[in-house]
């Protein structure tokens, strides 16, 4: 009689087969999610585009629930299939369906290794690794040595500041300005006026920042606040600007008459009045002039050592034409000025022929008249 054992071996590895099949089915039931890249190792501030596909297996239509587990705080996400953000999709039997998963890792983030987990609720899970090589940071410093200056309303104050990258990522930043109204402000980095700014991870650069008052400012203290900004991190410096007062200066007469007649040759004195319109004293205030060819111009004196705010003074102004000027108008100019202020004063002088050139004139006239008359007289009746 045979033995029976071969038969019943097949009998029990047949029954082995069918519990563990129909337990791993019972298991699965049907679905599978799969991706190529579970363990990707990428720095801080990546974005990791995984593309997974939904299988079905089974013999009915499947509505599968899909989610993420384990994605740290900080962290972002997106599902997305046939361009629309999913939480279920469906997929036919015997067929598969590709969606798209975006993990954002931060810039500020922990070096190491994360995992996380794709579910399919109900159906099967797809263990993901990121591996971030390196700490990360998203912090961005704004510097500068010398955060206060002091001078008067008409002075720009240039600061040297220095931006500094400590992302392990290049960065766009906008640069900003929220100064007093009226006032200017101009970002130029590495020499260049912009209002944005590239720089490479770790890397730092050089930014003036020029400043420009308002006319109207008065004296005081005004705080410039600046920023350097993109969606990642921002950094923000303040600048203070010291006005000590206004630098202003008017040069006139004392009738606001710029116009004056001269005689060819000759000199003409003028009174001029200068006027400190500032809210500063203005010190050691001198004289220059602009003249045509041949001409003389002094100032008596020719120094102010000092003029009150609000106050003013006078000088005389000494005016002398070529000797061979021609007749007609000219325009001298006379600038009064400080290191701080100037003014300059445009005036019309009219030069006149002298008075014995008209005489003289007029008797060459006469003697010709008369030469005339006597000529007709001896030879007019022959």
């Amino acid at each position: 009689m045979k033995s029976n054992k071969p038969y019943l071996k097949s009998v029990l590895f047949l029954f082995t087969l069918l519990f563990f099949y129909s337990h791993g089915a019972m298991a699965g039931n049907g679905i599978t999610l799969y991706t190529p890249y579970t363990y990707i190792t990428v720095p801080p501030g990546e974005s990791i585009d995984y593309t997974v596909e939904v299988k079905n297996y089974g013999s009915q239509l499947k509505d599968v629930e899909i989610d993420l587990s384990g994605l740290p705080d900080e962290w972002n996400s997106s599902l997305k299939a046939g361009g629309y953000s999913i939480k279920r999709i469906a997929v036919l039997p015997g067929e598969k369906k590709t969606v798209s998963l975006t993990l954002n890792v931060p810039l500020k983030v922990e070096k190491g290794k994360y995992n996380i987990r794709l579910v399919a609720k109900n159906y099967d899970v797809l263990p993901i690794v990121v591996n971030v090589s390196e700490e990360g940071t998203f912090k961005t410093e704004f510097s500068s040595d010398q955060i206060n200056m002091e001078g008067h309303s008409k002075s720009n104050f240039n600061f040297s500041t220095k931006l500094k990258n400590h992302t392990s990522e290049k960065q766009l930043y906008s640069l900003l300005a929220l100064p007093p109204r009226g006032w200017n402000v101009a970002f130029k980095p590495n020499g260049r006026q912009a209002t944005a700014v590239e720089i490479e991870a770790g890397k730092t650069t050089n930014i003036s920042v020029e400043v420009q008052p308002s006319p109207q400012v008065t004296s005081g203290s005004f705080k410039i606040p600046i920023k350097a900004t993109n969606k990642y991190s921002s950094a923000e410096l303040e600048l203070e600007v010291v006005i000590k007062g206004s630098y202003d200066l008017e040069l006139t007469t004392p009738t606001g008459l710029l116009s004056a007649n001269v005689t060819s040759g000759r000199e003409k004195q003028l009174e001029l009045l200068l006027r400190n319109t500032g809210t500063s004293e203005l010190r050691n205030v001198s004289f220059s002039s602009s003249k045509p060819k041949d001409w003389e111009i002094t100032i008596e004196p020719d120094t102010i050592p000092v003029i009150q705010a609000g106050g003013s003074t006078k000088v005389q102004a000494t005016i002398k034409s070529a000797d061979k000027a021609i007749p007609g108008d000219y325009l001298p100019k006379i600038t009064a000025k400080t290191p701080e202020a100037s003014s300059t004063a445009s005036f019309r002088i009219m030069v006149k022929t002298p008075l014995l050139w008209g005489w003289l004139g007029i008797f060459i006239i006469l003697g010709t008249l008369g030469g005339i008359y006597y000529l007709f007289r001896k030879y007019g009746r022959r």
